[in-house]
Formats: C-alpha cells, structure tokens, sequence
C-alpha cells in the first residue's frame, strides 16, 4: 500500500486539462493569484494539488531563517535577521487546516517561554512557512470567518502582522494559493473568491475507458508507489524543466497593445468587477505565452487566460453558478483584434494554453494516454462548452476526473432579481389574490418564479450558543471580544494568568523578582462571538398558498431568507407540505444554493397537511442534533394557518417545545382569521407578516427598535 507521505505523479493524472494547465501557469508566475478548483467529492483535487510541489524549483533560502527569506535579497525586517549566506531547499507545499486555530496560522508569542524564562520570543504560523511556496486549503469554502479575514490580508498584502501579548512582528508571507472545495457543502464569501486568481472546474468523467484508466493506475501506485512514480519519472523531469525555462523566459514575453486591448475589452464587456479581472488576465496571458516558449502574448492566450480568470469573477448573486459564454468571448476578442496580426508561432509544444508534456508521456503498460492537452482553449474534459460538470477528465485518487464548466451560462440557481409576476414586491404579501389567479379546484399543481429578493430582518436564537462561528446568534467562539478566563492554555489570557499566579508567590518560595508558575495556573481567553445556525425551512406549498400573486411573494421572500442564511454561514434545510404530506426537499447543508434551486422548483397545489410539515419538522431536527449537536437550530414556518387535511396542528406543536421558531404569516385579503399568529403563539414563536419581513419596514423597524 501507499505510505502517507507518498505522492502520485502530476503526469500520471488522466485528462483534467483545464485544471493541470492553470496550475502550471501559476508555477510559471505565482502573480496570477492562485487557483480554486471547485468539484464533487473524489474528483482527485487534492491528489493533484499536492503533486504540484514537486514539480516546482528549489527556493534558495538562508540557512537557519525560518520565514525562509531570499539571501539574494533578505528581508530587513525579518525578526530572525541580519543574514548571512546562501542556501536552498526544496519548495513547500503548506497544507492549512480548516479547523485551525488563528495563532497556528499567523505565529504567535511563546507563552511558555515567555512566563517562564522571561523571553520574548515568536513561533512562526503557517504564513511563514508558506512565503515562496503554496499555501493548500483544503474545503477552503469551509474555512472559518476570522481565518478567511486573516488569509485576505496576507494575501492581499504580501506580509503577516501579528501584534499580540507584547510581540510585534511583520514577516513577509507571499504564496500561490490553492484552495478546493465541494459547492455542494457551501458557496465562498465574495471578498475570498475574488483573492483566487483562476478557477476550474471539475466533475467526474463518463467515459468507461477513461475511468478504467484512472481505477488501473490508482492501483498500481497502490501497490508499488515506488515504481509507478519511475515509471514517470521522465514525463516529470520533462515538465520541470519547462517549469524552469518558462520562468526564465517570462520577463522577456510582451504584452502588445493588441493584447491587452483584447484584454481590457473582454473584462469590459463580461462586466466584473473593478481592475483585478484584467490585471489577473494580463498575468495569466504572459505566463501562457511563457509556457509554450513564445516572447509575444497572442489572442489564444488572452483566449484562454480569460476562460480561466472570469467565470468566477461575472457572479453578482451567491446563487449564479460560475460560466463564462464562449461564443461572446470569440466575437469580442475578434471584434478587437489586431486587423494585421503577425503569423502565428505555435511556441512550445502543446499549443496555446495546452499542458504540454504533462499527459504527452504514458508509463509502460498504462494502455490508454493521459488525455494531451494540446490546444487547451478547447479542452473541456468532455469538450462540452454548455455542460456544466460532465466532463471526460478524470482525476487519481478516486476514479473520477475533471472537465470544465466556464460554459455553463445559464445560473444553476434561482434569480434573486427575477421579476416575477405583478403584484410581488419586496416581502409584499398583497392584497386579495385574484379569483383568475387561484388553482382550479381539483387541485393541480403549478410552478411559479420568485419574487425580487430583499434584505430581510435579523432573526436570531435566544440564549449563548457554542456552535460553529458564523454571523446569526451570540455564541462563545474561538475569536470575538474576550469577556473573561478561564481554566486552560489555549489561547492564553495573560492578565488572568498573572492573577491566577499572583496569591501562590509565597507559597512556592519565589525567589526574587521572578515567577514561579505552574500549569494549573495558565488561564485562557473566553471570547463572544457570533455563530451560525440550522435554519429549516418549513414551507406551505399547498393549494391555500397556490394564488399566483401570494405564492411569488413568498418564494421572494424566502429566497432573501436563504440569502441571508448564505451571508451569515448557516446551515439550511427545506421541508415543504401539500397534499397529504410533507416532504424534505433539502436536507439540512451548507449549500444554501441546492436551498435556492429546490425552492424556485417547488411546485403548488393540493391541501395543506400542517400538522404533517410539523411533525416532519421535528424529524429532521432531531436527526440534525444527533450530528451536530453544537449548531441550535431556528424553525421558520411560512404558512397562512390553514389546515385542510390530517391532524390538528396544536397536537404536532409540542414537539418542537424548546426550539427558536419564527412564523412567516402569509394570510392576505379584507379578512384575516390570525390561525397563523394563533399557531406561532403555540409555538412560542415570534410571529411576522410576510410585507413585514423586509429589514426597511414600518413594522420590522419597530420591532427591532423594541427588541434593543
């Protein structure tokens, strides 16, 4: 079998061509910014990543510096300065937890030392260890908030500041990183997903053959890590030493005014945001030209850096999928292009944006190629431009691979801006619907869209929680404002600590003006934060909801509901009732977008089983406290009150004693009966009309100004 820190060949991975060819170009210029590979589970993004850093050149570094500083120029600041010699040492492939703390990322002060030696001195985090190599994040999607502010910084700054217990320290932290993530398990924060310079996707390949391929090699190197790894060991020497000379020939590689006109009007034109977009395509098109040996950026490079750099950057609601249209990126770049170009000058092998040798050479007995990525602007995986994940790549570790989705244009979410239907405004509940718009009374079924989304008010959970960090309810949380101590040395609070010690001086025979401390008396930090929550939905989809008019508001309205939980790192889950019973139609995830795609689908109709959606409810609140009894749950129930079918809801309510519930009245017309503000008094809910729902209004603005 394979020993842990055996790593697969990055030349013996089949097909994943877009993925392969934007970290090679980052190898190639670690100023494009990074890569986030965003696919499903077992797609072999992490097996990839980590072969990556054998591929790059040794760092020189000076011998003994730990925040491995150049010797050919030394940062001056570095705390474990002045330097002397020269040295080098293979590059790094630094691996960041998501479940690390902020002193193992960013250093900190020795408190040990410090309390008992009386020594000020730093032990360097990950940042450090990362500078001049690749920081990996693995399900970075997952990564903790005030992780993520932290990783921002750096990155964005090319340095580390720790200021904490009496130390300051900068220390330079400039890497390429690298983060995966499965989107099913939860979107990234805007501010990180704009840090990542390329993004690719991957999805597992369809092809029989292909998938035997990656299942044969997988198990070989299984078997005998030592010689699949000779078997390549060509093909790797080979793209290393592409590696190398393209560096070396990237400062010589021009940027013509052709080009980046092509550039700056295909940013432009696709409308992201601000000036990160072209300079990120600028990087990229340069490294492109470098790797297949040309000194000119031509219009396959801006063609292909473009598809890389944009899909992820054209996103204006969490719910768009990621896609770039591919017939509009030929007719701009076209519509720009230089009217006498120079011939064209294929470069190295490969073509443009091909990953050259990277598959060219099979090991002996491996049957089937690697998938050549020559010519890579039309390598998809499967060569599918519109499909979104159906790609003929395949990845290492688990039998499955890779094509790219930047084709896919149309959102795989619901549109939070969609105009849907008169009558549907920001949390507007309307008045009487239309007798045109009801359902005909036999109960059959329709679909309708949502309406435009708003911000809607702050629902929180009573109480302190200590759920996972996140932006809904207070919770004691590993960051946050320290409001006391206690027992324990992570996270030490030295005032405490002192105090703690202070009374025992006597008692252990201090001599002079020293400390004697023991580990009873180490004192940590108790800080308040806020966490995220499971918010469930429970959704009357039933025919007293199905008026045309209410039943838009109030998928609007649910949909800036789900928004919200997005924003605040939630988990969510969807139940809905109708017929004769209740249905979940989202288990509780992270993946607020899958919430957004079930509800836009939610067909209406049939009567209204409430007691059903209740109890159902329940269910999957129980289910969910078992796995993750830290994360409290909130119940927000959207119904008119009506009951038409099963049993009486009063008898369902004692089994959601005890849990945070918010009801969502959408009862409309001249007269109202209130069986849904009755049910929310049952329930010891806080009980709102749905045209209150919206932060801005009369009623919402009120309220909170009671509830501070």
């Amino acid at each position: 079998m394979a020993s842990s820190d055996a790593r697969y060949p990055f030349s013996a991975i089949v097909g994943m061509d877009d993925l392969k060819l934007a970290l090679l170009v980052n190898a190639v210029s670690p100023r494009v910014g990074g890569v986030l590979v965003r696919g499903e589970k077992g797609t072999a993004k992490s097996t990839i990543v980590r072969a990556l850093a054998a591929l790059l050149p040794p760092v020189p570094v000076v011998p003994g510096c730990r925040f491995s500083c150049d010797p050919s120029a030394p940062d001056p600041r570095c705390p474990d300065g002045p330097h002397s010699g020269a040295g080098e040492r293979p590059a790094r492939l630094v691996e960041l937890p998501v479940g690390a703390a902020e002193d193992r990322l960013t250093g900190s002060l020795d408190i040990e030392r410090a309390l008992t030696e009386g020594v000020t001195a730093f032990e360097p985090g990950l940042l450090a260890a990362a500078h001049r190599g690749v920081l990996y994040v693995d399900e970075v999607n997952l990564l903790h908030d005030h992780l993520v502010d932290l990783l921002l910084d750096a990155a964005a700054m090319g340095e580390s500041h720790v200021e904490r217990e009496g130390v300051s320290v900068r220390h330079a932290a400039r890497f390429l990183l690298v983060g995966t993530m499965n989107p099913e398990e939860g979107e990234l924060r805007p501010q990180l997903l704009d840090r990542f310079g390329l993004t690719v996707e991957v999805a597992a390949t369809r092809d029989p053959a292909e998938r035997a391929e990656v299942v044969r090699r997988r198990l070989r190197f299984e078997d005998d890590p030592g010689s699949f790894a000779a078997l390549w060991a060509s093909a790797e020497a080979e793209l290393a030493g592409r590696i190398a000379a393209a560096r070396a020939l990237l400062p010589d590689v021009a940027l013509t005014d052709a080009a980046l006109r092509q550039i700056t009007a295909v940013c432009a034109a696709f409308d992201v945001d601000g000036l990160r977009a072209d300079l990120v395509t600028a990087r990229a098109a340069l490294a492109l030209a470098a790797w297949n040996g040309r000194t000119e950026v031509t219009a396959d490079d801006v063609r292909t850096a473009a598809r890389l750099a944009l899909p992820h950057r054209r996103r204006r609601d969490p719910f768009d999928a990621p896609g770039l249209d591919r017939d509009r990126l030929d007719e701009i770049l076209d519509e720009h292009a230089d009217p006498d170009p120079p011939d064209d000058d294929p470069g190295g092998p490969g073509g443009s944006g091909g990953s050259g040798g990277a598959d060219d050479a099979a090991g002996p007995g491996d049957g089937a190629g690697s998938g050549d990525a020559a010519g890579a602007d039309d390598a998809t995986g499967s060569g599918a431009d519109e499909s979104a994940g159906a790609g003929a790549g395949t990845g290492a570790n688990s039998g499955a691979g890779a094509g790219s989705a930047e084709g896919a244009d149309a959102s795989a979410g619901a549109d939070a801006n969609a105009s849907a239907g008169e009558g549907a405004g920001a949390g507007a509940g309307g008045g009487a619907p239309d007798a045109a718009d009801e359902p005909p009374s036999g109960g059959r079924e329709s679909v309708v869209s949502a309406g435009a989304a708003f911000k809607p008010r702050l629902f929180t959970v009573p109480g302190l929680g200590a759920g996972a960090p996140g932006r809904r309810s207070k919770a004691r949380t590993s960051h946050g404002r320290v409001t006391g101590a206690r027992p324990g040395s992570a996270g030490i609070h030295l005032t405490a600590t002192l105090r703690a010690a202070a009374p025992r001086q006597r008692a252990r025979g201090r001599a002079g003006a020293g400390l004697v401390l023991r580990p009873g008396d180490l004192r940590a930090a108790v800080r308040d934060g806020r966490e995220g929550n499971l918010v469930l939905f429970v959704v009357d989809a039933s025919g007293s909801m199905a008026a045309r008019r209410r039943m838009t508001a109030v998928k609007g309205a649910v949909l800036s509901l789900l928004r919200d939980a997005y924003q605040r790192r939630d988990k969510v889950g969807l139940v809905t009732f109708r017929g004769r019973d209740a249905e979940v139609a989202l288990p509780p995830t992270s993946s607020v977008e899958a919430g957004a795609r079930r509800l836009e689908r939610l067909p209406t109709g049939g009567r209204t089983p409430l007691a059903a959606g209740l109890v159902r409810a329940a269910g999957v609140l129980r289910a969910e406290r078992l796995r993750d009894p830290a994360r409290r749950p909130l119940l927000v129930l959207v119904t008119d009150g009506r009951a038409t079918s099963g049993a009486d809801p009063a008898a369902a309510a004692p089994l959601l004693d005890g849990v945070a519930c918010v009801v969502v009245d959408c009862e409309s017309g001249p007269v109202r009966l209130g069986l849904a503000a009755a049910l929310g008094a049952r329930l010891g809910a806080e009980t709102v009309r749905l045209d209150d729902l919206a932060a801005g209004s009369l009623a919402g603005l009120v309220r909170a100004h009671r509830a501070a």
